[in-house]
């Protein structure tokens, strides 16, 4: 599962997310997995609303720098949130519609074209 793919489908269901998870039900697997630190997971927990709570916790994600941030929020999600991460994998392209791309533009760089 690519981590880059992961970030934009997450980040494009930000509004849905923010409004349906409660982020404290992610926050300790986060933690647990080194992907939030522990300064973070503390200024979380100050945050009363969990719609701000949740906010702020993407923020966090999407400035974190750990290759697999997306995919370790997805598969948190994935027990209690699964709609959700139904929405998530279809906005990931396919590995048959990668391959597909990656090959279009390999033949049209070489003045080929199939079809």
């Amino acid at each position: 599962m690519d981590n880059e793919g992961l970030k934009k489908a997450f980040r494009g269901l930000q509004p849905k997310i923010i409004r349906d998870v409660d982020p404290d039900t992610v926050m300790d697997v986060l933690y647990a997995k080194e992907i939030i630190s522990a300064e973070h997971n503390n200024s979380l927990c100050d945050i009363p609303d969990p719609r701000n709570r949740c906010r702020k916790l993407l923020t966090i994600l999407h400035l974190s720098s750990h290759p697999q941030t997306f995919i370790i929020l997805r598969e948190a999600l994935l027990e209690e949130y699964p709609s959700i991460i139904e929405e998530i994998d279809m906005q990931l392209p396919s590995k048959t519609a990668q391959l597909q791309q990656l090959h279009l533009s390999q033949s049209t760089e070489d003045g080929e074209f199939l079809l």
